[in-house]
């Protein structure tokens, strides 16, 4: 796949900062790089802001994913191939290294190329020269390769699964990007963008996330990351405007599962997904239990902005009704708004917390 759009990043934290300064420190440099990070925490959005801060931003940035294809296939897709180099070959392709001429050839997954292919790709990062598949001619390219991975590169080397000298060679530098968990704040801003396009896409407004629907997002640990958080953020958006909701959309636990119905088929001795520990820190405030593996403070915020949602959810935003109900002065409520970063309207967070997104 060819790229000649520039990625949009989102976030603030320190961390994810850190490695967009790395990068752009980096994508000058016409060296093989090494991005490495868990699943869903943006390596190919990082991979694409190297290649359009180089010299090369005007060349192909092409993409190829080496867990997508077997041996045979990821060989000729990477090198292209001869006519009548194995069956059904009836023309000649032209490989991505050629087509990445000029430009970038972003290689995800690397840690699952063969041994096979990972000998040609030492030679085409030492030298730029490679074969077709079943060819004879030695041909050039000027690519600069970025490959990406989710495993320990260096063990894998240590334990002969990768070569280590092809190792040293895409590793002239690595950026090592931080997992959502890493992230602070970064979580309300990702999860604010991500329902807004979906309300874009269903022609609908969107009410905004109520404050304890943030709190219990920042408090989940994400182990999908971005691409899990952008999912769960649109699904819950979805799914609440098809219910026609106006208020600030609260946080559903089910959401966080598509697959829950007690009508799934399972295979024997398969266990159900665990999501309790989200599903303990949202229940409504009379059931709240404490929460071991959460700060205090942040369980104080779950608790308090809970009973708030629910007191102005029961009495339709009206925050003096709200406040009798919860047994409050009218002043002492608009204290616990303030303290939680409620804005003018009832349930609806703050432009503190709907901080803008940085955009690339």
């Amino acid at each position: 796949m060819i790229t000649t759009q520039t990625p949009q990043l989102i976030g603030e934290a320190p961390a994810w900062l850190a490695a967009q300064e790395h990068v752009s420190r980096l994508a000058p440099l016409d060296r093989p790089a090494l991005i490495i990070g868990e699943r869903g925490t943006g390596k190919e959005l990082i991979g694409e802001r190297m290649h359009f801060l180089s010299r090369r931003w005007e060349g192909p940035f092409v993409k190829v994913n080496c867990a997508a294809l077997s041996e045979a296939l990821l060989d000729s897709e990477l090198f292209g191939h001869e006519r009548g180099a194995f069956t059904g070959a009836t023309e000649r392709r032209i490989g991505r290294f050629e087509l990445a001429n000029g430009g970038t050839l972003f290689l995800d997954e690397i840690a699952t190329a063969s041994k096979q292919v990972q000998e040609k790709l030492l030679r085409i990062v030492e030298y730029g020269e490679f074969q077709r598949l079943g060819g004879e001619k030695i041909l050039s390219t000027d690519v600069r390769v970025v490959a990406a991975t989710n495993v320990d590169l260096p063990a894998r080397a240590a334990q002969g699964q990768f070569r280590a000298d092809l190792l040293d060679r895409l590793a002239f530098d690595v950026v090592t990007l931080p997992p959502l968990r890493a992230r602070p704040g970064d979580i309300s801003l990702l999860a604010d963008f991500f329902a807004r396009r979906m309300a874009r896409e269903l022609a609908e407004d969107f009410p905004g996330f109520a404050p304890s629907a943030i709190a219990a997002m920042e408090s989940h640990d994400w182990p999908g990351n971005v691409r899990e958080l952008r999912n769960f953020a649109q699904r819950l958006t979805y799914r609440a405007l098809a219910d026609a909701e106006t208020d600030p959309i609260r946080f559903d636990p089910e959401a966080l599962d598509p697959f829950a119905s007690p009508h799934r088929p399972r295979e024997p001795g398969a266990e159900p997904a665990d999501i309790t520990h989200v599903s303990r820190i949202v229940r409504t405030p009379i059931t709240h239990e404490f929460e071991p593996d959460l700060p205090f403070e942040a369980q104080v915020r779950l608790f308090e902005t809970g009973l708030i949602d629910s007191a102005l959810a029961t009495f339709k935003g009206h925050q003096g009704k709200a406040a009798d109900y919860m047994g409050l002065t009218y002043h002492q409520f608009r204290g616990l708004l303030k303290k939680h970063n409620y804005a003018k309207g009832a349930g609806k967070p703050s432009e503190a917390v709907k901080a803008p997104i940085r955009s690339m």
